[in-house]
This record gives structure tokens, C-alpha cells and sequence, in this order.
């Protein structure tokens, strides 16, 4: 970037809200899904433990059956890459653990490997953009396994379980391709339409950026998704008309229809219908053509082979420099190393006899930045707070029989699943119980000292883990945001070169188009990051302001010249 940057004048440390973390929001649109899935994977295995007695080894399978809880916002060719990868990270994880407890009783050491696998566990969810759940389920189970007694001639037998109950999480997550191949990007597509149709009703700066990140998550699922389908060339087409709205928005214009067709960027109503209708378990709507499109639909087929030959390839390259030296995401792994250290160590000092509680609250405090940790950790103590309280409730009825403890085990799974997109806090109300629970399967504790330790390990866990988020400096993510401005420069002047071209082609037009709009996502998932940072040097504010507004004008112009919106009188550059 350029040495002539203005920065923002901005205080080192910022305020910390305190109601705004604690509102409810909407709960989203497939949080049954992860819900369903879980209970399938964990019910499964859990009664053919049951119908041998050997509930004891329930910690073991439920390591593979948590996997069932990730990709549901993936295509299922994607999807399918990503859970055989999470199911392969929880066995090494797994296997460390269990190595560890068998060869050492020493809580010190245990603690720091829990650390240890903590820090590197939220580095490469946060590299591969896994999630949500994100790390906390995998340092949730590897730090309970560490503090289980274990002899090393029963790991390969433990780790086979996992293994098991993972590939049966696998096919659950996975199965559904078989009835309706095309759902998570029928699903994408649609929450593009609706974010269009919001635009419309209300143009802004918050409702114009929601439409650009959907409409960049509708075509990364396109393209994600494999084989053109007769399907996936009419979502294309939808999602074609979601982009003319957010175009003629930011152009001032109207986009071309036919004469007897309603106008769709004019129209959210319509907009919203095509959203629901391709939600729904019938046909895809087919909107009206839009000019400019050919049969490859703006070269998104010629995108489709580049990303089969080079993208593996690519992606392996972008996860290694992600997690190497200069990488943003080295300061996070550092917060998570020292807090969960700190934490496991001060409830050690404090005589709790499962530390790896601390260790759990404080790996699940480390967001993108100290606000949002801030946030998560209001939400974390409130809700194990409130889910002692029900654990308490509900735990002469678990007594009653395995069976019992089964069912109220697969209840507050699927309870957390479902809560949890409202707010963490609310979704921790049935974590809490649940993991107080598992304990059960491997014979009965006092009530109050489980109770106890619980409450001890959230309030040391949430503190300690807080304290490192603000200890720990991050000066990386004004690093990124610049970096990110500066792809943003250049991928707006990739799109003005191809403009300026005297005949360019529509599929290279397409291709500037997604590649801004892909800059435009990060350069505002940086800013965000940056902007809740403490201890930050001044950041080039209003050049990310008047990035984002000359990329979208930029966005607009190539639109024009492709004919998805008709031209409109010009009052400034593009």
C-alpha cells in the first residue's frame, strides 16, 4: 500500500458492550439439520454400547459421533472432503490424548498438551474456515480424554471406536445427497435472493455488504458443488438476478426484462417468492433470462475446470502459508496457548479435579477478535451458569435407567443445536447438561461436587481466558486489512482493465465481477476483525470506505456493460 495512507485516529482499547452480546437473534434457516444429524450419530452408537453394556466406553464414540455436527453448509461434493478431514483430525487428536494420559499421570504436563492441542486445533479450524462448531468440539473431547484413566494397550481399541463412530457420522452428514443433491446450494442461492430483496426494501451500507457476502457464498456453492445439473444451471441463473439487483442499486438503474415479465431487481417480493420456492422441495423457479447470459452462463463452467485442475493444489498451498510465519492467525493460536494454560493451571491451583473444564470455556472464548471474545464470554458464563441449574433439574431422572440417560443425552443435543444459532448463550443452557451428563456413562458422582466444579471452572475459564485475549496483542489484523485493501485495489483495477477492453468477453467480465466481489467479502471480514481489536495502530478507515463504495460502482459498470442492468445516466467514476 501506499506510504500516503490516512489512518483513523482510534483509542487502543474500546468498550466492552454488555446487553448487546446477550440479544436473541433469529434463529437460521437449517439449524434442524446438524440437530437431526447429531442425535442420528450419537443415538446409533450409544445403544449398541447399551445393548452390550459397555456404556463406559461412550466418551470414545461420541468423539466420532460429534462429527456429525460439521459441513452442513457445504455442497456435498465439498462436504464430503470436509468431514473425512474433520473425522481424521478428531482420531489424531484423539490419539494424542489418550498417548498422553497413558504415559503420564502428571496434571501439569496434561494441562499443557491440552493447551497445546487447543491452540492448534483453533489455528487450523480458523485456516480451513471449518466450522461452525469450529475448534471447541474437537479441544472439548481431546481435553476430556487426556484427564481419563488410560493404558496404552486399550488406545488402539479406543481410537477404533472413534474411527467407527466417525465414518457413521460421515454417512449420516454425507447421505442425504442421495434424496436431494442440490439442498445446500438451493439454500445458498435463496438466502442470496432474500438479501437482494432486503437491499431493495432498504439500500444501505449494511443491507448492500449482507448481499455481496451472499451472493459470493451462492457462487462459491456453485462452483463447489461439481457437474453442472439442470438444477444448478437455473440456481445460476437466480443468482444472476440477485447480482442485478445489488448492480442496479448501486448503479442507480434498472435492469432489462422482457416487456411481460415483472421486474425482479424492482420487485423484492418477487425476489423473496423465488427465495422460498427454492427453499422449498420443488421445481427451481425459472425466472426470466437475463440478457447478456450464454449457454456457460458468464464463464462459470471454464471456472468449474480451472478449480478441478489447480484447486486442491492451490488450497493445500493457502493452508501452509496460513499457518506460517507472518500468519494472522499465529496471535489467536498464541491467546489460545497461553489462556487454556492458564486457565487448566489456576483451576489446578484452585483444587477443581477436572481442569480440562477450564481449559474447554477458555479455548471457547477466542473469536476474531477482543470484542468478540468479550462477547463470547458473557454469552459462555450466563449460559453454563443456567445450564447447571437444569442439569441439576434433570439429573434424578437420568439416574432412573441407561436408558434414561440416553434419551436426555440426545435431548439436550439436539436442544443445543437448536438454540444455539438464537444465541451461544441460549445454545450453552443444553451444552452444559449434556456435558455434565457423559460424565454418568462411566458410573455416578456426588450432584454438588460436579455442580461445583463446574461453576468454578466457567468463572476461571472465562476469566483467565478473557485476560489473555487482552494481554495478547494482535497488531497482525491491521496487516491484514491492509493487505486486503490492497487485493481490493487491484482486483477493482483487473475489473476496469477488462471493461476498458474494446470487445470482453462475458465469461471474463464474470470472472473480474466474482473476483472483486470475492475482495470486497474479505476487505469487510478484515475491517471487522481489525476494527474490534485492542492494542491496534490506526486503521486506513476511510480508505476502506471509499474502496467498498468504488469497488461496488465498479461492480455495477460491469454489470452494464454485460447487460444485466440497463445503462443509467453516470454521475461519478467507476
Amino acid at each position: 500500500m501506499s506510504d500516503t495512507t490516512i489512518r483513523s485516529r482510534q483509542p487502543s482499547v474500546r468498550r466492552l458492550p454488555l446487553a448487546a452480546p446477550l440479544r436473541l437473534a433469529r434463529p437460521s434457516d437449517m439449524w434442524f439439520k446438524p440437530a437431526l444429524s447429531v442425535v442420528v450419530a450419537t443415538a446409533v452408537p450409544d445403544l449398541l454400547l447399551l445393548a452390550i453394556d459397555r456404556l463406559d466406553l461412550v466418551m470414545y464414540t461420541m468423539a466420532g459421533s460429534l462429527c456429525a455436527l460439521y459441513g452442513h453448509n457445504l455442497p456435498y461434493a465439498r462436504r464430503a472432503r470436509a468431514v473425512a478431514g474433520v473425522v481424521v483430525s478428531m482420531v489424531v487428536g484423539m490419539a494424542i490424548s489418550l498417548v498422553a494420559a497413558s504415559l503420564t499421570g502428571s496434571v501439569s504436563v496434561l494441562i499443557a498438551v491440552a493447551a497445546l492441542l487447543a491452540a492448534g486445533q483453533k489455528m487450523l479450524c480458523d485456516a480451513t474456515r471449518i466450522g461452525p462448531p469450529g475448534p471447541v468440539i474437537f479441544t472439548f473431547v481431546t481435553s476430556a480424554a487426556l484427564f481419563a484413566p488410560q493404558h496404552l494397550g486399550q488406545v488402539p481399541g479406543h481410537l477404533a471406536l472413534t474411527l467407527a463412530a466417525g465414518m457413521f457420522s460421515w454417512l449420516v452428514v454425507v447421505g442425504p445427497a442421495l434424496i436431494r443433491r442440490e439442498g445446500p446450494e438451493r439454500r445458498a442461492t435463496a438466502r442470496a435472493l432474500d438479501a437482494a430483496a432486503a437491499y431493495v426494501t432498504d439500500p444501505g451500507h449494511r443491507t448492500r455488504r449482507a448481499v455481496v457476502a451472499a451472493v459470493h457464498a451462492a457462487w462459491q456453492a456453485l462452483l463447489d458443488a461439481g457437474s453442472p445439473t439442470p438444477v444448478r444451471r437455473a440456481l445460476e441463473r437466480l443468482v444472476v438476478h440477485a447480482e442485478a439487483a445489488l448492480a442496479a442499486g448501486a448503479h442507480g438503474a434498472s435492469p432489462i426484462a422482457p416487456a411481460d415479465a415483472p421486474d425482479p431487481a424492482s420487485d423484492p417480493e418477487r425476489l423473496r417468492a423465488w427465495a422460498r420456492q427454492t427453499r422449498a422441495r420443488g421445481p427451481v423457479p425459472t425466472p426470466p433470462p437475463v440478457p447478456g447470459t450464454s449457454d456457460e452462463l458468464f464463464g462459470i463452467d471454464a471456472e468449474r475446470a480451472a478449480r478441478r485442475t489447480g484447486s486442491r493444489r492451490d488450497a493445500r498451498r493457502a493452508l501452509l502459508r496460513s499457518l506460517g510465519p507472518g500468519s494472522p492467525l499465529l496471535p489467536i493460536g498464541a491467546r489460545a496457548l497461553i489462556g487454556c494454560a492458564m486457565a487448566g493451571y489456576v483451576s489446578q491451583a484452585a483444587g477443581v479435579g477436572r481442569p480440562y473444564w477450564a481449559i474447554v470455556t477458555a479455548a471457547s472464548l477466542y473469536q476474531a477478535n477482543v470484542t468478540l471474545s468479550w462477547n463470547r464470554a458473557l454469552q459462555r458464563t450466563l449460559g453454563n451458569l443456567l445450564g447447571v441449574l437444569v442439569f441439576a433439574a434433570v439429573l434424578p431422572v437420568s439416574r432412573t435407567g441407561p436408558l434414561a440417560l440416553i434419551g436426555c443425552c440426545l435431548f439436550f443435543g439436539f436442544a443445543a443445536e437448536a438454540l444455539i444459532t438464537r444465541n451461544y448463550w441460549l445454545g450453552s443452557i443444553a451444552v452444559t447438561p449434556m456435558a455434565l451428563l457423559v460424565l454418568e456413562f462411566d458410573g455416578t458422582y456426588p450432584a454438588g461436587e460436579l455442580m461445583g466444579d463446574r461453576l468454578l471452572d466457567t468463572v476461571i475459564g472465562a476469566g483467565v481466558g478473557i485476560l489473555a485475549a487482552m494481554l495478547v496483542t494482535n497488531r497482525r489484523a491491521a496487516g491484514r486489512l491492509e493487505k486486503a485493501l490492497a487485493a481490493t485495489d487491484r482486483a477493482r483495477a483487473h475489473a476496469l482493465h477488462t471493461l476498458a477492453a474494446p470487445q470482453p468477453t462475458p465469461a471474463a467480465l464474470d470472472a473480474a465481477r466474482r473476483r472483486l466481489t470475492g475482495s470486497l467479502v474479505e476487505l469487510r471480514e478484515a475491517d471487522d476483525t481489525a476494527a474490534g481489536e485492542w492494542w491496534q495502530r490506526a486503521l486506513p478507515r476511510e480508505q476502506v470506505l471509499a474502496a467498498e463504495q468504488a469497488g461496488h460502482r465498479t461492480l455495477a459498470a460491469t454489470a452494464t456493460r454485460q447487460g444485466l442492468i440497463a445503462p443509467a445516466q453516470e454521475n461519478g467514476a467507476v
